[in-house]
């Protein structure tokens, strides 16, 4: 492996054909081969199963024209033995095959094809480079129908009972992705049962998938797919919500597959002794959502229960918790110090460019000329080296990049590709592998900047690619090394909400080790959890909670602070002083980093009789009835729940995601409690996603009736002679049914607190909902742009138990990654203030949201203006305003950006 130069010259040789795997077998591969363009380590391998030497003793032609003898066919496998002290368990999952579906014509006809064959061909690294096209005949195509569930809430042809969890967003994301592709003129079709758009933002994605991308969706579980004969389309019939039977020709049909867990997997899970759920999923609790059955494992991701990629990545880092606080007493026993190479000094060099424009697939490549660029960018004064790539984040091309600067001595580098908002560390590291100072760099967006933005125009976003490389070159040209300053990290942690998630969060922290306070507004610990009767796993929510309530009590390394609320913030990532108020007393906390944990809220509702009838109930307060054993509850004949109170409707345009789960849970208690009791969900959607749809099966198998309404046509609430009475339309049965209940329960809304006074605070922000802004939606879930400060639980968006403790474990992970390295650099990027110029008028100090600048206290220069280096954020905010030109910021000072502005 160490000697393979990644040349393909042994795919190149080899004369064997097989399906690609990777391509989900729509193309061939040959039997030498790299999986897939961005493979880490980019090295060729041969498939032993397919390689004519292997399968008859001949050929070697590989080995015969590798130019570095970097092949070995005579090499045989080998078994480690590794000892650890934790596992964790992340093997993934495997697709459905929908071959077991006849009716569906997937293995006859080739325009049936799965989601994630659909993937492959939307991918510039695909089969077809990025162009949408038929598989049948390669014309794009003009009509596109998607059918969901397909091998997901399935017990007749399949056994996978459960939701796959991802496969609404997945096909909602893929006909918005095909009309970029081919076009606003393309017809994209979704079939679906329930739309499980629960996620943060996913409601207002769907909304404008309707809305703004014109996707339809139609309420139907399409049966069969006539093909025509002599054609390659195809025929759906379906069942309309008005029940009128119709049906439509499409060029191609999506069969969107669920996820399921491999006989492999089931194997190895019994191997390690490992309990697996109904649906042959690995066994969790919800207070434990990490934890296997067998003490020392731990498991993330769709192995878990299928999921997305954001609770994937807060579920690794949960896991890393859990495996983290089982080897704390062994931290740093055997870490190794990374060898950086000396920084070179280039102050004074001439600079020597190197310029590399990346085609990011088809992002960038199907709109830009990116040769064309490329051979520009040559022309360009001090421009010593030009090239292009496919990918220019991946990992061989980093690799590549740094033997190109040693090689031509370069000493400045521009990157022209998509944002730096995601990319430039990436690339700054390179820099640093091979001597460099990070900040002898210049990344241009020629991708959201430019093709993303006239992907209709190649030709002028051709030219502005050119202009903007140019732009890149004339500052890159002028810039300097600069200094990040190092910081000690005091590591002592503050969790702000002693909820389930905040308690979680501190319990792991001093798990690993680290000292905690914990700050809670109210007079005790629990949160909204105090309200809560049971999980939908049937779990005692009391009885864990108290148990978890004693674990932080009893906790020599945390600190309790109860009716307590934060009245300042000051200092930064490392180096934190927050004064906390209690009854008048204030005590100032000095920690490292923080954690926000302050959950969200019940919304009261303001329609369906609440507050004016005493039957009419929240779900809150119906789990305090359970939880009194309230007698009253014995009686009632019939109940009723309705859906949505507050939640998808204009101006709250998102779901609050555990609602479902939640009413089908407590009408499941309700038929314990009596099992004579009529009782109806009135529902828009049923999201009881993952495992939770074997509770909906079973409330439908226990008599509990469910009826669908629309948010334009909700259900009227009435009391007609102290009969309470419920009116909705039926579609099922085109009615108007008319139900008369002793008891109804709203699933009102989850709220946030919209605590734009702690947002100040730490600098972080808030969405239009008011719950808090992670870092990045998929990398970053469980942190803040803002260095040092967390997110997790309620505060971040409505969740259930399970997932409310995964991301406080999560936060509590990506926290100890800043307090175990006990020193910390911060950026260079920061404004200065020349005080010489200085005018005292002080705006810079009045408009910094970081609080960086302030008034030099003493000395020669008394009253004039500091930037503190570490808290600024180099926003250039102060920059701009200073009246005196008293303040530049380092890396964009002013001859930059001139010489930046005299290349438009």
């Amino acid at each position: 492996m160490d000697k393979c130069i990644a040349c393909g010259l042994c795919a190149e040789k080899c004369p064997k054909k097989v399906d690609d795997l990777y391509n989900e077998n729509l193309i061939k591969r040959k039997a030498a081969y790299v999986e897939y363009a961005q493979a880490v380590p980019l090295k060729y391998a041969i498939d032993k199963d397919n390689c004519i030497y292997f399968k008859k003793g001949k050929c070697r032609a590989c080995e015969k024209f590798c130019p570095t003898d970097a092949i070995n066919l005579e090499e045989k496998e080998e078994e480690l033995s590794i000892h650890a002290g934790a596992i964790i368990l992340a093997p993934g999952f495997t697709a459905f095959d929908p071959s077991e579906y006849l009716t569906y014509k997937y293995a006859k006809h080739p325009n049936v094809v799965t989601s994630f064959e659909f993937e492959r061909i939307l991918s510039a690294t695909g089969p077809f480079q990025g162009h949408l096209v038929r598989p049948s005949d390669h014309k794009e195509p003009k009509k596109i129908a998607w059918l969901q569930c397909i091998g997901s809430r399935d017990i007749n042809q399949c056994d996978t009972g459960y939701c796959s969890s991802v496969c609404c967003m997945y096909a909602i994301k893929e006909a918005v992705v095909a009309k970029e592709h081919a076009g606003s003129d393309l017809d994209c079709a979704i079939f679906f049962m329930d739309m499980r758009t629960h996620g943060k933002d996913f409601d207002r994605y769907y909304d404008d998938a309707k809305e703004k991308n014109g996707v339809r969706f139609i309420r139907s579980r399409v049966p069969t797919i006539e093909s025509v004969e002599g054609s390659d389309e195809l025929i759906i019939p379906y069942v309309n919500e008005n029940g009128d039977i119709s049906e439509e020709s499409f060029d191609m049909v999506v069969l969107s597959v669920g996820l399921k867990t491999s006989p492999e997997l089931i194997a190895l899970a019994e191997k390690l002794g490992i309990d697996l759920t109904e649906g042959k999923l690995c066994q969790t609790a919800s207070f434990h959502p990490v934890s296997t059955s067998k003490e020392g494992i731990y498991v993330c991701g769709a192995f878990a229960g299928p999921k997305d990629i954001p609770q994937s990545v807060i579920e690794a880092s949960s896991a890393a918790a859990k495996a983290g606080a089982c080897l704390s007493v062994s931290r740093n026993t055997m870490t190794r110090e990374k060898k950086v190479p000396e920084e070179k000094n280039v102050t004074g060099d001439r600079p020597r460019i190197g310029v590399f424009v990346c085609q990011c697939g088809i992002n960038i490549g199907g709109v830009v000329d990116v040769p064309g660029v490329r051979d520009y960018a040559e022309s360009l004064p001090f421009v010593e080296y030009v090239t292009d790539n496919l990918f220019s984040c991946s990992t061989d091309t980093q690799d590549i990049m740094a033997q190109v600067i040693k090689e031509n001595n370069l000493n400045r580098i521009v990157v022209a590709a998509c944002t730096p908002k995601t990319h430039e560390p990436l690339f700054q590291e390179t820099l640093i592998s091979v001597g460099l100072n990070k900040y002898l760099f210049e990344m241009t967006n020629i991708r959201n900047q430019d093709s993303w933005v006239h992907k209709d125009e190649p030709d002028m976003a051709t030219q502005k690619a050119k202009d903007l490389v140019r732009m890149a070159v004339a500052k890159v040209a002028l810039v300097e090394p600069l200094v990040e300053p190092e910081l000690d990290v005091d590591e002592r942690a503050l969790v702000i909400g002693g909820g389930i998630s905040g308690m979680a969060s501190a319990k792991s922290l001093s798990d690993q080790g680290y000292n905690v306070d914990i700050v809670e507004r109210s007079a005790q610990l629990g949160g909204m959890a105090l309200n809560l009767f049971r999980t939908w796993k049937g779990e005692d929510i009391q009885k864990n909670l108290s148990e978890l309530i004693e674990s932080i009590e009893t906790d020599s390394n945390i600190k309790i602070h109860l009716d307590t609320e934060l009245s300042s913030v000051e200092g930064f990532v490392g180096n934190f002083k927050t004064t906390l108020n209690s009854n008048g007393k204030q005590e100032v906390v000095e920690h490292g980093i923080a954690v926000i944990a302050t959950g969200a809220n019940e919304s009261r509702p303001d329609e369906y009789l609440y507050g004016e009838d005493s039957r009419v109930v929240t779900h809150l307060e119906l789990d305090q009835m359970f939880m009194n054993n309230d007698p009253s509850l014995k009686d009632i004949k019939t109940a009723v729940f309705i859906q949505c109170v507050g939640s998808r409707e204009p101006d709250r345009p998102y779901c609050s995601k555990v609602c479902c789960t939640h009413s089908i849970e407590s009408a499941l208690y309700l038929k314990e409690l009596n099992p004579n009791m009529n009782i109806y969900v009135l529902y828009r959607d049923i999201r009881t996603y993952g495992e939770r749809e074997y509770i909906y099966r079973k409330a439908r198998l226990a008599g509990i009736m469910f009826i669908r309404f629309s948010v334009d046509e909700k259900p009227k609430v009435s009391k007609d002679n102290d009969v309470l009475k419920i009116e909705l339309w039926d579609p099922i049965l085109e009615e108007t049914v008319v139900i008369k209940a002793d008891l109804l329960a709203l699933a009102s809304a989850i709220v946030s607190y919209k605590d734009e006074k702690l947002a100040q605070f730490f600098k972080v922000p808030l969405n239009e909902d008011g719950f808090f802004v992670e870092k990045h939606a998929k990398l970053g879930p469980s942190e803040f742009a803002t260095d040092g400060v967390f997110l997790c639980g309620m505060a971040h968006y409505p969740k259930p138990i399970d997932e409310s403790i995964a991301q406080a474990l999560a936060a509590s992970s990506r926290a100890v990654t800043l307090l175990a390295k006990k020193t910390i650099h911060v950026g260079g990027t920061v404004a200065e203030v020349n005080p010489l110029f200085c005018s005292s008028c002080g705006v810079c100090v009045s408009i910094c949201p970081y609080s960086a600048p302030s008034f030099i206290e003493e000395g020669p220069f008394t009253g004039r203006a500091e930037v503190n280096p570490v808290l600024c954020k180099g926003c250039g905010l102060c920059v701009a305003s200073c009246r005196s030109g008293a303040l530049n910021l380092k890396g964009f000072g002013e001859g930059q950006l001139m010489a930046m502005i005299n290349q438009i």
